[in-house]
């Protein structure tokens, strides 16, 4: 039974170390629509590498834990008590670490107790498996419940005079165990911003260096509130026109003009996923197992069609507001809470080919973009 079960968690980490691997070539494809829209791709790549390290180190944390669970009937993703102790570990990473013998006394320490007692050091072998995750995970960024803010671009709106940021953060949404990435590009009318920030002919002041990306928002004046906010505002079961809106109102001189949110997942492997019995039966006739996986992902969208500008009365006055587009003509854009949005699967070849065998490829995929990868080739079907 133990060997089964090593089997399958050997299986699904191999599954999704290659799942999230041809993503990566999908990002930096130049025939994909992500880098053809350089901005979403530069956004998600460094989410992607957070993701890719925490998968790094549950790999190696399975050497000296009971049990490792996945949300199989849900994302296909592990479940929110992984992530949760995954940054409470990196917190005390170097203390720990501190405590355990280095790597090559361990190894001497295993090499003796072979030779003295004819059989496999288990316990020494755990202690070398922790001191293995606690290096891994100090070597990079996680992808922790919330990753905080960040600017990655800044301009300038020429037709407003007001300078515009994109905002991008993290959230590892605890009830859909699901990865997300926020977008958000937001113009700024702060008086001493657009002073320090825009020429008189609406451009952005060269003599301003400013290196991007900046940790938080660029106003220093109201980046502890946004990381607050962000905080706050990126559960998935709230749409993406409440934030936009939440945003608007709760922040008088910041003017949101888009929002998007990449949702990744759900994650479908072989023999070890239950989320679609379907595709699950299919998958497992797929000749390699690494091969035997499907990872999808969301881009959801919500922009201004107009701002309502700002009125100043003798009792009241209103702040500016903004108006948000939704696809009322379109039912699961509605239901989201967008303007717009997009359906992505990224497949190998052998399994889409399982799939197409079957018949069943029309009906899985519906809507979805599909992307099918063949070594480091994507192909669009």
């Amino acid at each position: 039974m133990k060997a089964a079960a090593d089997s399958a968690v050997a299986q699904y980490f191999n599954a999704i170390r290659s799942a999230l691997g041809g993503l990566e070539i999908f990002l930096g494809d130049r025939n994909s629509p992500l880098y053809r829209h350089g901005v979403i791709g530069e956004a998600i790549v460094p989410y992607l590498s957070r993701l890719k390290a925490s998968f790094a180190c549950w790999e190696n944390r399975i050497g000296f834990v009971d049990q490792f669970r996945i949300s199989r009937a849900e994302s296909g993703f592990p479940v929110y008590q992984n992530v949760l102790e995954l940054e409470n570990d990196r917190k005390g990473a170097e203390k720990r670490l501190s405590e355990i013998p280095g790597a090559d006394q361990l190894r001497g320490e295993m090499a003796d107790f072979i030779l003295r007692n004819k059989a496999f050091p288990t316990e020494l072998q755990v202690r070398m498996a922790e001191r293995m995750y606690l290096q891994q995970i100090g070597k990079g960024e996680i992808f922790s419940p919330f990753v905080l803010p960040e600017t990655i671009r800044v301009a300038v709106n020429p037709k407003t005079m007001r300078p515009y940021y994109v905002i991008s953060w993290g959230a590892f949404d605890g009830n859909s165990t699901l990865p997300m990435v926020y977008m958000a590009t937001i113009e700024d009318s702060s008086e001493k911003i657009v002073e320090l920030l825009v020429t008189k002919d609406g451009k952005l002041n060269p003599d301003v260096q400013i290196d991007l990306p900046v940790g938080g928002l660029l106003n220093p004046e109201l980046a502890s509130r946004f990381d607050d906010f962000a905080l706050k505002n990126s559960a998935y079961s709230l749409s993406p026109v409440t934030i936009a809106t939440n945003l608007d109102r709760d922040f008088e001189m910041l003017h949101p003009k888009q929002l998007r949110r990449i949702v990744l997942g759900p994650f479908y492997s072989a023999d070890i996923t239950e989320n679609n019995q379907k595709v699950r039966d299919i998958l497992s006739k797929v000749r390699k197992a690494e091969n035997a996986w499907l990872l999808t992902w969301t881009i959801q969208e919500v922009f201004s069609q107009a701002e309502r500008p700002a009125s100043k009365g003798f009792w009241s006055s209103t702040p500016a507001q903004e108006e948000f587009h939704i696809d009322t003509g379109n039912l699961e854009a509605t239901r989201m809470g967008v303007s717009a949005f997009e359906k992505h699967a990224l497949v190998p070849h052998d399994a889409y080919q399982a799939l197409y065998a079957a018949g069943e490829a029309a009906a899985i995929f519906g809507d979805y973009k599909v992307h099918v990868i063949s070594g480091n080739v994507i192909s669009e079907v």
